[in-house]
């Protein structure tokens, strides 16, 4: 199937979406007067136009001729409408089933007592009450979601957490350690409100800062008008940095391959620029004094059919001896699959990736989110045996750009002497 055939059968559907709920609105409405059916008709089919338009526009050529902060708009609208929508159609699908089996079941009996709509003693029918139930399934979610935009995009929380290792040197006893991950700069709308996120971090007055990838979506430029903000970011210790799936381009269509390289190259001088120390596939040692534990740092590296750029051996070598040894490595499932199996002296891994899927329940200990089903370790801080990993939630957001209960995060993990 060519690209142009894929896109007009995505907008059909679109279309026929919007056809199919819109017949529920309209049977809702269907009492009130001519002037007000033509403003909530008028104001649905607007929505459709805007979001199907968008969608053709960005896809048939006009990806490069619109800002970013419109395409996030466009981008909004068409995930909350149909994402929406979706449970409106479930109902109303439950309905015309009915229907069917209903008029099926009279052809045979021969009979229109099938037919009938299950109203009695002057109740709501039973279609009357999935039609109605439909736009309520679809209100729902459209609500939620636009609170999640509006509320949860920028609403950074810092979770703190401390972790006891016996082999830490004295001299680093109480080391502070901030993190974010999952930057996603393509994706930002409100640069005042980044901006905050990062005062925020700074206020911390961290030793040191961990960034564990995703600085952009797919392209290095989307960071620049961004890359003065996190320039901002200091400690005493140093700024350091790793690459995570998306940095690489992996997902965006180039001319050619020495254009995804020249990206990716970028990028990396992006890093250079902002003055992080991008660790690929190396390591770099800390010092106070006479002690000294060392920070690794990997490329992306992850199951599930993520690039595995990630060279463990190689960062590892000359590190051994190291009594401490914190790692960067973007990809939670990294941990599992080779770090606890293989490095056993590895004693905290830092990681992002899963977002928490932006979406989920967080009330005290208790936590829940879809992402949990793919990933074991998606949030928070997690122990086997004498090891650690902390995986962010994430600092910015990807595909919906709004947070609904996993909410941004900005990480302060403290590490003290056991």
């Amino acid at each position: 199937m060519d690209r142009l055939t894929f896109i007009g059968i995505v907008a059909l559907l679109f279309f026929l979406m919007d056809w199919y709920v819109f017949q529920a609105v309209r049977s809702v409405i269907d009492t009130m007067s001519g002037n007000w059916r033509k403003v909530i008709y008028g104001i649905y089919w607007l929505i459709t136009i805007i979001s199907i338009g968008g969608f053709l526009y960005y896809n048939l050529g006009g990806k490069e001729d619109i800002g970013r902060d419109f395409r996030t708009i466009i981008f909004s609208f068409i995930f909350v409408n149909y994402f929406s929508k979706l449970f409106g159609v479930i109902f109303l699908m439950i309905d015309d089933v009915g229907r069917a089996a209903r008029w099926t079941w009279s052809q045979f009996a021969g009979s229109s007592s099938g037919l009938t709509s299950g109203k009695e003693g002057g109740g709501i029918s039973r279609s009357d009450f999935l039609v109605k139930s439909s736009l309520v399934a679809t209100a729902i979610p459209a609500l939620t979601m636009g609170y999640g935009i509006i509320s949860g995009a920028h609403d950074y929380r810092i979770r703190r957490k401390t972790v006891n290792l016996k082999n830490l040197p004295a001299s680093f006893d109480g080391l502070r350690i901030a993190q974010i991950s999952d930057i996603h700069s393509g994706s930002f709308f409100n640069k005042t409100a980044v901006a905050g996120g990062i005062d925020m971090l700074m206020d911390e007055k961290p030793d040191i800062v961990f960034f564990t990838g995703d600085l952009v979506n797919d392209r290095a430029d989307e960071v620049k008008d961004y890359q003065s903000l996190f320039s901002k970011l200091k400690a005493p210790l140093g700024v350091y940095s790793t690459l995570g799936n998306h940095d690489y381009g992996d997902y965006a269509s180039w001319s050619s391959g020495e254009a995804k390289r020249k990206n990716l190259q970028n990028l990396i001088q992006t890093h250079k620029q902002m003055g992080w120390d991008l660790l690929m596939n190396e390591h770099r040692f800390l010092s106070q004094g006479s002690d000294k534990i060392a920070i690794l740092g990997i490329e992306n590296w992850g199951t599930g059919g993520f690039a595995q750029y990630g060279k463990l051996n190689q960062a590892y070598q000359g590190a051994k001896d190291a009594p401490v040894k914190l790692l960067l490595s973007h990809d939670p499932s990294h941990w599992d699959a080779q770090v606890r199996q293989q490095y056993e002296d590895i004693d905290i891994m830092f990681s992002g990736h899963t977002h928490g899927m932006q979406f989920g329940i967080e009330i005290g200990d208790f936590k829940w989110s879809p992402v949990q089903y793919r990933y074991k370790q998606w949030a928070g801080l997690y122990q086997e045996g004498e090891q650690y990993l902390y995986v962010n939630r994430g600092y910015g957001y990807l595909v919906f750009p709004g947070r609904i209960g996993i909410l941004p995060e900005i990480t302060i993990l403290e590490l003290k002497k056991a």
